[in-house]
């Protein structure tokens, strides 16, 4: 649970409108089941996370979008790429997958 702690988070939506404040959101609800306080949580439209993914340890973002982060990727930023954005148990899943979460 501690890999996360201290570290910088963003969440990504087409718009970095409405998608991305409700993905923050279910984000925030699986960081409090862990206990886990980020350094930063952040949400934005693609356009913004695509020149600032490098600078975040951690990026969530729907899977169509994915290939958009892969220079962030080479720079060892984590891309969790969801089916559902709204789906906790996606974003645990995914978490878990990347060894970030036990």
């Amino acid at each position: 649970m501690a890999k996360l702690d201290n570290k910088k988070l963003m969440v990504c939506c087409a718009n970095g409108a409405g998608s991305s404040l409700m993905m923050k959101m279910t984000l925030q609800k699986v960081l409090k089941k862990h206990n886990i306080t980020p350094a930063q949580l952040h949400h934005c439209a693609i356009s913004e996370g695509k020149t600032a993914a490098a600078n975040f340890d951690v990026v969530f973002c729907a899977r169509n979008f994915a290939k958009t982060f892969d220079d962030a990727k080479k720079k060892n930023t984590v891309v969790i790429a969801l089916k559902n954005i709204m789906s906790d148990k996606e974003m645990e899943a995914g978490l878990k997958e990347a060894g970030l979460l036990d």
